[in-house]
């Protein structure tokens, strides 16, 4: 027999089940994830204090300082106005902390990833859609955001001076679906902030928008008795309020945290919900563009 010089035809070589794309997007999303985590887990001392900084002085000044030098505050009711006050300033403060760390968690992060030496580049070399990097950046800061309303609330709760007690009930129902909610609406704020406004400039966003959000955001004052401030019988600082997400996420608080008059829950969760959707809609269009930018 003579041969023909050809080695036998290889078979077809088996390399295993391919993933779906869905599974594949799912094990990258996850992956961003614990590695946003991960990294929050070694620098969680920098995150706590970063966290408490701001609030700490908050209620440290208005619920003790002041009331301990006799400093006006809670409208010159005395101690029963204190303690309103402090009533009304709890939920503020733990809005804030909501804010602030929903904010910093991605804008400050996207800053710095968009800078000049682009690292975002290598969070869309993942197995998965861009968009879905960009969620991965919001639900990773809505962890954070979680964490710090858990951090402040006792500190709130508790630095006030002698006389000043803050008159709080849990509602738990309110508190277990608002919070994550706020959390998802102010990361998705921080996602829009931080792909609209270019690296160097990332300190106006903080002089004409994040300020403008805290004063203006029901964190010292309860909505609803911003109707004495009216022109001709007109509640206007009542109505342009409520383009600021914050005043439904502190009234959100004060209805979770205290039994005071608030903004009607009914009205909180919609509206919340639609800047949510609103907020992460721009996001992930701005994020796409400056991605392929």
């Amino acid at each position: 027999m003579t041969g023909t010089g050809e080695g036998p035809t290889p078979g077809p070589v088996s390399v295993g089940p391919e993933r779906s794309v869905a599974v594949a997007s799912r094990a990258a999303l996850a992956a961003l994830i614990r590695r946003d985590l991960l990294v929050l887990r070694k620098n969680f001392g920098e995150f706590v204090g970063r966290t408490l900084m701001q609030p700490l002085l908050l209620v440290f000044v208005f619920l003790y300082v002041f009331p301990t030098i006799g400093q006006g505050v809670g409208g010159g009711g005395g101690a029963s106005g204190e303690s309103d006050f402090a009533t009304v300033l709890v939920p503020g403060v733990v809005a804030i902390a909501i804010m602030f760390q929903g904010i910093q968690s991605v804008a400050i992060q996207l800053s710095q990833e968009f800078g000049f030496t682009r690292e975002i580049e290598d969070r869309v070399q993942a197995p998965c859609p861009i968009w879905l990097v960009a969620v991965a950046r919001v639900l990773s800061g809505a962890v954070q955001a979680l964490i710090s309303a858990v951090i402040v609330f006792p500190i709130a709760a508790v630095v006030h001076a002698p006389g000043v007690h803050a008159h709080l009930s849990v509602h738990w129902w309110i508190v277990l679906t608002l919070i994550p909610l706020a959390c998802v609406a102010m990361t998705s704020l921080g996602l829009l902030l931080g792909t609209t406004f270019e690296p160097r400039n990332i300190g106006l966003m903080f002089g004409f928008v994040v300020l403008p959000l805290v004063f203006l955001g029901g964190t010292y004052y309860q909505w609803t008795r911003l109707s004495l401030v009216h022109v001709g019988g007109f509640p206007w600082l009542q109505v342009l309020v409520l383009i600021n997400p914050l005043i439904y996420i502190a009234e959100g608080m004060r209805a979770a945290l205290t039994d005071t008059s608030h903004m009607h829950l009914y009205i909180v969760y919609p509206v919340l919900t639609g800047f949510c959707v609103l907020f992460l809609g721009l996001g992930l269009r701005n994020f796409r563009r400056r991605v392929l930018s």
